[in-house]
């Protein structure tokens, strides 16, 4: 990684954190979106995760933080997976609620504010708030996959939660950061959140098609891993046992 993980200077109150694998096109836009959504309402610091890009996303990433103060860019040296970056990226934000979105343009950073919101205003009981799409942008056959995955993953760990997939969520740093860790772990925050006795916050986004280039994160290559993943979810769900009241006897 270029970036230390911990930075000195003032925290920021917020981080947002974008996995992203050569989205040179879609770098500048984004970045300038997610500042028009935060400037004015929070100090806030843009972490840009460069999975293993073998574009020239690092490169646009080195020439907007010429002239974007809060940007910063951590690299992988080879691609590690969405859920991978995500964690890269926390790990190295220094606010204390962390906003996340993909780096493809899909999710439109205008609804950051009613996510960080919600884990503001829920007093610590909050520990997720998870954007839910609408009129989604994908290909038919990519809608009918994320059905299928959403309706299985739901009745086996009933998180009540109808999209998993959207990438737009703020959480609470620490919260994150005590779960378990795994590959696909961002597939699984709902559930794995409310295990840890947290509340779930939920706002609908409208989703829109990517800004440029093509999707780089795939289905069939997570597939059976995913299937994997759901198990062991399950097992840790069912093996959870309640924190025992201890008090001290003098």
């Amino acid at each position: 990684m270029s970036d230390s993980l911990s930075p000195a200077g003032a925290a920021p109150a917020i981080s947002v954190v974008v996995p992203v694998r050569n989205e040179t096109g879609n770098v500048g836009p984004l970045v300038a979106e997610i500042s028009a959504a935060l400037d004015g309402r929070w100090t806030y610091e843009i972490v840009y995760v460069n999975d293993g890009s073998t574009d020239a996303t690092g490169e646009a990433l080195s020439d907007l933080m010429k002239t974007r103060p809060q940007l910063r860019q951590i690299k992988h040296a080879q691609s590690a997976g969405q859920s991978a970056a995500v964690r890269t990226g926390v790990r190295a934000s220094r606010g204390a609620i962390i906003g996340t979105l993909d780096g493809d343009g899909q999710n439109n950073p205008a609804f950051l504010p009613s996510l960080l919101e919600a884990i503001e205003k829920g007093n610590g009981r909050i520990g997720l708030a998870a954007g839910q799409r609408v009129g989604r942008k994908d290909t038919g056959f990519k809608k009918v996959q994320s059905r299928v995955a959403n309706a299985v993953r739901n009745a086996v760990l009933r998180d009540g939660t109808r999209d998993t997939g959207c990438g737009l969520k703020a959480f609470r740093r620490d919260v994150f950061l005590s779960l378990p860790y795994f590959d696909g772990l961002h597939r699984f925050l709902p559930a794995l959140v409310r295990r840890e006795g947290y509340d779930i916050a939920y706002v609908d986004v409208i989703d829109r098609p990517r800004h440029s280039g093509v999707s780089n994160y795939g289905f069939f290559d997570r597939l059976w891993v995913g299937i994997m993943d759901l198990c062991g979810v399950w097992w840790l769900i069912r093996r959870k046992k309640s924190t025992p009241i201890a008090t001290e006897v003098n």
